[in-house]
């Protein structure tokens, strides 16, 4: 290998990211947004949150934090210890604007975490539903959902954080994804959902579905026709998200030298 091959190769290990993603439930997995990842160079950890010691990992070593979904609350620290540690870490990451990324639960204990009230909402919001953008959400990462049905599972809600923007809603939950700068990004829908997982959702909890005038069949038949466009809309989202991280990375690293 010549000396300019030796270079570029030690400046590509170098350059390596790394994504620490805690996981709250093995059928709550990355699902869609594991290619996007890797295709940005990113190492991918995963953390089962409830059988890890949180304590021991420092909050600031990942470039990322990937904060997954769950059936847990992120008001019931009581009863799943695991939240605290989980909200002790990414206060760390909020403090020093490290980049966080947060899905359903993941973006509940970042609205905590920014010192936003977690709560149960007043019906479970199930299926694949719409989203509409606010104005700051049209020239987001979240713009990809335009007009795209993607899986929301969710009974719990929050209050808005001060501090940031919001960025969709839906005709059930207003805040349905929010942002802070170019480094936070938390979504309630759940753009992680490829036919794995919605399979594997159905067979775990397809029982809850009548209670909302739905039926595992009607999901299929939906997944099979919005499927595609909404895993488009995934890999497009957390593109433009991680392209925006090397951006700021860049300034930031020119500003220090």
């Amino acid at each position: 290998m010549t000396d300019a091959a030796t270079d570029a190769a030690r400046h590509a290990a170098s350059a390596r990211r790394t994504a620490l993603v805690l996981r709250h439930d093995s059928a709550i997995g990355l699902g869609n947004l594991r290619p996007t990842l890797e295709a940005h160079g990113y190492e991918i950890v995963t953390v089962d949150t409830p059988h890890h010691d949180l304590g021991a990992l420092d909050p600031l070593a990942a470039d990322l934090v990937v904060v997954l979904g769950g059936e847990e609350g992120a008001y019931e620290a009581d009863r799943f210890p695991y939240l605290a540690d989980e909200v002790r870490l990414l206060a760390a990451r909020v403090d020093a604007e490290a980049p966080v990324f947060g899905v359903c639960l993941g973006a509940q204990l970042l609205a905590k975490t920014l010192g936003a009230e977690v709560r149960k909402g007043p019906r479970k919001e199930v299926g694949w539903l719409e989203v509409e953008l606010t104005d700051a959400g049209a020239v987001s990462p979240v713009r990809h959902f335009a007009g795209v049905p993607t899986v929301q599972w969710h009974g719990d809600t929050f209050d808005l954080p001060e501090g940031v923007e919001r960025l969709a809603s839906s005709e059930q939950y207003e805040n349905q994804a929010f942002a802070r700068g170019d480094w936070l990004l938390a979504v309630q829908f759940h753009p992680e959902v490829d036919d794995a997982i919605h399979e594997e959702w159905l067979r775990l909890w397809g029982h809850e579905l009548p209670e909302y005038g739905r039926s595992a069949e009607q999901l299929r038949a939906e997944r099979a026709w919005h499927g595609p466009r909404a895993n488009a809309a995934s890999a497009a989202l957390l593109s433009e998200y991680l392209d925006g991280l090397e951006v700021r990375e860049r300034v930031l690293r020119e500003r220090a030298s």
